[in-house]
Parts: C-alpha cells; sequence; structure tokens
C-alpha cells in the first residue's frame, strides 16, 4: 500500500492522507452540529404537560357521549398523537346578556340548559419551550380544540397548565 517514497497507493502522500481524513472528520461534526443531523429537542424523552380547557355552551346531550369516550386519546391531522384527555366535568352555562329599558335593567340567560365542559388533557411534549401537541401549542389562555379519535370540541379556552414535576403533582392532587 506505501510505496518507498511514502505515498499511499503510489499516488498520495501518507500525511496528506491524515490531513484529509482530519479535514473530513471536521467537515461531518461541523455538519452535524449546524445542520440539525441530531436532535435539536431540549428535551428528547419529552416532558409531560397536563393542563384543562373550557368549552362553553355545549349540549348535554353532547356531554352525556363525550363520557362513553373518557380517556380518549389526542388526534391531529388525521394523525394519533402522544397524549389523552383524561377527564371531564360539566357546570350549568351561567351566561346573561343585559339590556337597559325604560323599566330599568333586564338580564336574559344566553344559551340557556347547556352546559360549560372543562376537559383535563395529559400528554408529552419534546420541546417544553414551544409546547405544541399535534399542531396546537399549549399556553394559558390561548384557544384550544378538544380533538381526539372520538370526539371534537372547537373553541376552548386553556385555563391552566403545568409542566414536568408540576404535572405530576397537578395529578396527584386530585
Amino acid at each position: 500500500m506505501i510505496d518507498e517514497k511514502g505515498r499511499l497507493f503510489g499516488k498520495l502522500n501518507l500525511v496528506d492522507a491524515l490531513v484529509i481524513l482530519v479535514i473530513l472528520i471536521g467537515a461531518v461534526v461541523l455538519g452535524v452540529k449546524f445542520l440539525g443531523g441530531g436532535s435539536s429537542a431540549i428535551n428528547p424523552t419529552g416532558t409531560l404537560v397536563r393542563y384543562t380547557v373550557l368549552v362553553e355552551g355545549v349540549e348535554p346531550a353532547v356531554y352525556e357521549n363525550i363520557q362513553k369516550y373518557i380517556p380518549s386519546q389526542l388526534m391531529a391531522s388525521g394523525e394519533l398523537l402522544d397524549g389523552y384527555v383524561t377527564g371531564v366535568t360539566a357546570e350549568p352555562h351561567e351566561e346573561t346578556a343585559t339590556v337597559n329599558t325604560t323599566d330599568g335593567t333586564l338580564e336574559i340567560p344566553v344559551s340557556p340548559g347547556t352546559l360549560d365542559l372543562t376537559f383535563t388533557i395529559e400528554c408529552n411534549v419534546v420541546n417544553a419551550i414551544t409546547t405544541e401537541i399535534g399542531t396546537q401549542e399549549v399556553r394559558v389562555g390561548k384557544s384550544h380544540i378538544v380533538k381526539t379519535d372520538k370526539i371534537e370540541l372547537p373553541n376552548g379556552i386553556i385555563l391552566d397548565c403545568y409542566w414536568g414535576e408540576d404535572a405530576e403533582n397537578a395529578a396527584g392532587a386530585e
């Protein structure tokens, strides 16, 4: 392989071959680091996130049917996600519209007979900073669609959210 002049295969100097090898290794290391050849997630094993979503003005029949499917796996864009709706509670919807009349103020019930549902959701997210489950970011006050393989309720709002150990403690407090 190395001839009498120190050339590899009769064409390449051994020192030159070592320099080329070091340059190739350096290029591969830099390429993996800057082009994302590895996982760029902060926590590649996942962070437990537990949050609640309020959906107002739901018909009682819908609530009764939803109960059959709890727990239920989250879904987005036709794909099942690493998360579940683990519980749902209902309270009577108590919203009124106020109308000023010549005789005083009149309060009229809005959506009478409906319920406000509070869903408890637990999921694992790869990045606890962006906290995305499927295509939705999970942040307190953000609107949220509660969608599983069996149910879908739009127009929810995230009431609270716990990450990591706080999520585990919140689950144990119930």
